[in-house]
């Protein structure tokens, strides 16, 4: 027999079972049949003994799938289908971004934490992807807007979505829910300043791409105002916003701190407008499309859409 080298996984361990190759590593399955068309066709590389199999197509097809699963906002299957995409294309930006980022999106309020972190920890992987195998620069840009735009829309929704939580809670009982409560908004808001320093970090000298830090960090530094008013280190927090003013001044200097007013909670009040800067930007159009189809459709984020309000159709 040949040795077999599993596309999927690249292990060298495939047994036959009951008339099919299967991979013992990750359970991928050949069969004689399929294995003899695609070496006849041409389909499948064999060298020093080691059949490589051709999946280009199916890899097509699972990105047709996902894609329309992202585009009808249906996580579940987005989620299941880019986790398919990965195990074939490791190097897939869109499928290393989506994974955790659908999973994100459908999260519940006790793990709203745990949610913003994993996102956060995948940004530097995402955008070095994109960095080493996106050659075109116009599609590197396109990419880290989309990274940009959903991230802003997640970290909105999750930050939201503990605030309103926390509101609804007895006012009796409230205070113990407080740390919770920052702990969650801020897990969110680290998304947004983890986002725009990985920006600035990897694409500094690609111009324009440091819009999108921008970006970032102002949508950051809104959120971080939003909880000032539940935050016992009020001083390390300001000094902590003032460092990102000063990375956004580095490449706007015209930018003015917004006031930080310590008794308010108006400032998770997400306006993409005033951040994006132009009503007809493509990615207000994203966030724009997305709060119609999606969320104004659905009671369970009917609170975030409140906060979207701004962007009239």
């Amino acid at each position: 027999m040949k040795h077999l080298i599993c596309e999927v996984c690249e292990s060298d361990n495939i047994i036959k079972q009951d008339g099919l190759f299967i991979c013992q590593s990750c359970g991928a399955k050949y069969s004689i049949e399929e294995i003899k068309k695609m070496v006849s066709e041409g389909s499948a590389n064999v060298s020093r003994g080691t059949i490589k199999i051709d999946t280009s197509e199916e890899l097509a097809n699972l990105y047709q799938i996902a894609r329309r699963a992202k585009d009808d906002n249906n996580g579940e299957n987005a989620a299941k289908y880019y986790d398919m995409i990965l195990i074939k294309d490791p190097t897939s930006w869109e499928a290393s971004f989506f994974v955790v980022y659908f999973k994100a999106m459908e999260c519940k309020i006790a793990h709203i934490q745990i949610a913003a972190i994993s996102v956060s920890n995948c940004i530097d992987t995402v955008l070095r992807l994109i960095n080493d195998y996106v050659e075109n620069k116009e599609k590197q840009s396109e990419a880290v807007g989309e990274v940009t735009t959903r991230c802003i829309i997640l970290s909105n929704l999750l930050y939201n979505a503990a605030k309103n939580h926390y509101e609804d809670i007895d006012i009796s009982i409230r205070q113990n829910y407080t740390q919770e409560m920052v702990n969650n908004c801020f897990s969110a808001t680290n998304i947004m300043y983890t986002l725009g320093d990985n920006i600035d970090s990897i694409f500094e000298s690609i111009e324009g791409l440091n819009n999108f830090a921008v970006l970032a960090w102002k949508s950051g530094i809104i959120l971080h105002s939003g909880i000032m008013r539940y935050l016992t280190q009020k001083d390390s927090n300001k000094a902590h916003i003032m460092t990102y003013a000063t990375k956004i001044q580095k490449y706007e200097s015209t930018y003015q701190l917004p006031e930080i007013d310590e008794n308010t909670t108006n400032g998770g009040c997400y306006i993409a407008t005033a951040v994006y800067g132009s009503y007809d930007c493509p990615h207000v159009w994203i966030l724009r499309r997305y709060r119609d189809s999606v969320l104004s459709k659905n009671m369970v984020r009917k609170n975030f859409y409140k906060h979207l309000l701004s962007l009239k159709s």
